[in-house]
């Protein structure tokens, strides 16, 4: 079985696939407004009803995606997304 048959048949686990293209589209959305330099520090996160989390590699990226949050936000309701707040989790690489 495919994964795309499985996707099929597991409403649950479908779902779960169109909110991680769902994400994958927003931090595509946003992208251009974030600095060249911090761009590889940030991963699209889960989204959780008008919550969507945006992982970051450091305290410091997360320090100035923060200042960014406004900007963000604007950009991704504009394009059509009903967000309400932008979640920062840090999550260093190992």
């Amino acid at each position: 079985m495919s994964l795309e048959q499985a996707l099929q048949q597991a409403p649950t686990l479908a779902r779960l696939a169109e909110l991680a293209r769902d994400s994958t589209r927003r931090l595509a959305a946003i992208e251009p407004l974030i600095p060249p330099a911090l761009r590889p520090a940030l991963q699209a996160g889960p989204i959780d009803g008008g919550t969507w989390c945006l992982l970051v590699g450091s305290n410091a990226a997360a320090a100035k995606v923060r200042q960014l949050l406004p900007t963000l936000l604007a950009q991704l309701r504009s394009n059509g997304w009903e967000v309400e707040t932008i979640r920062l989790k840090v999550q260093p690489r190992r």
